[in-house]
């Protein structure tokens, strides 16, 4: 009797799956993704040869970052039908998302093939080259994306950052301009601009790097480059400021111990502090060379050179030629 119990609710629930797949999209959509998997190997199994099914299911697992078996439906997808181009651009994503970057950009290129002037496919060869930082290749794919879409917002970003990469300041400042008016939400591009006018020692720096975290509070890059920029002109306490938020949000931000410590080193004379700080970085990665020498220092200036030593010698068993360690032995008559 609990057997058939058992089986009659199987059932039961089998037939509210086949119900779902033939009902209204309002339904399928309130379904979770592992509900919709169970409907669709349902319908894989009552239709194996049919591809979409398999384009369907891959849509999901791609969603779920199953992606090996994502790309296992999809090449049974292809193998029925070869020249669908919505199953080759989601084979490249789930390549891409399993860091294959080669078979990613071939399966791009085949898609490209089935439509040539397809704006979504050559942006995805750019972005791959980008990544890859192949910035010739990523340039003449990005360039036909804004041949036909002007203001195609990832091409736009990608070539101004490109620019940036490769020294070309004036190039880069125009179109990070353009996508941060253009998309005025969009904090990558405030951040990189932001970055780009802190490396050119420009106050314009601090607009848009404040805005990029405006846009995304939690942003420790931008509070971090916001952070150096404050520190290299000197002034201490908004960096120190900062890194304590940077610090808040992510308490193991070992550069952001690394700055603090310098700057009770030789901002507030504060060696027992600097040290503290100093320590906390080296535990978060004790390969960290110029937080080992740093620490030495503000062991020296205590007065400690035993110890100031150590972390000197520590150094350069991570790098014997580290230039910052070696000097630092020589003022204490150790080399």
């Amino acid at each position: 009797m609990k057997k058939k119990l058992i089986y009659l609710i199987a059932m039961l629930m089998t037939a509210a799956i086949m119900a779902a797949c033939g009902g209204n999209s309002e339904e399928i959509e309130n379904m979770s993704d592992t509900e919709i998997l169970k409907v669709l190997d349902i319908k894989i199994h009552k239709s194996p040869k049919e591809p979409q099914l398999y384009y369907d299911r891959a849509k999901v697992l791609v969603r779920m970052g199953r992606n090996n078996e994502a790309i296992n439906d999809l090449m049974k997808a292809i193998q029925m039908d070869d020249d669908e181009f919505d199953y080759y651009m989601l084979l490249g994503d789930a390549y891409f998302a399993n860091g294959d970057i080669e078979h990613s950009y071939s399966t791009f290129e085949k898609a490209l093939e089935l439509d040539k002037d397809n704006t979504e496919a050559i942006l995805k060869l750019g972005e791959i080259s980008f990544y890859g930082r192949d910035y010739d290749r990523a340039m003449d794919h990005l360039s036909k994306v804004t041949a036909a879409d002007k203001d195609n917002r990832t091409a736009l970003f990608m070539k101004g950052f490109i620019y940036k990469e490769t020294g070309d300041t004036s190039n880069a400042l125009v179109l990070l301009r353009k996508v941060c008016d253009l998309y005025p939400d969009f904090e990558q591009a405030f951040e990189t601009l932001g970055a780009l006018y802190a490396e050119k020692n420009n106050p314009m720096a601090v607009e848009y790097l404040n805005t990029a975290i405006k846009l995304e509070p939690n942003n420790t890059n931008a509070l971090y480059c916001l952070a150096m920029y404050y520190q290299e002109k000197n002034e201490m306490e908004q960096a120190e400021e900062l890194y304590k938020r940077i610090l808040d949000i992510n308490a193991n931000h070992q550069d952001a111990w690394h700055n603090r410590g310098y700057i009770e080193m030789f901002h507030y004379g504060d060696y027992d502090l600097a040290i503290e700080y100093l320590t906390k970085a080296i535990q978060i990665n004790n390969q960290f060379i110029e937080a080992h020498v740093n620490r030495g220092c503000a062991y020296e200036l205590k007065g400690d050179k035993q110890n100031a030593e150590i972390c000197f010698r520590t150094a350069l068993e991570i790098d014997p030629t580290f230039q910052p360690a070696i000097e630092g032995l020589k003022r204490l008559g150790k080399r």
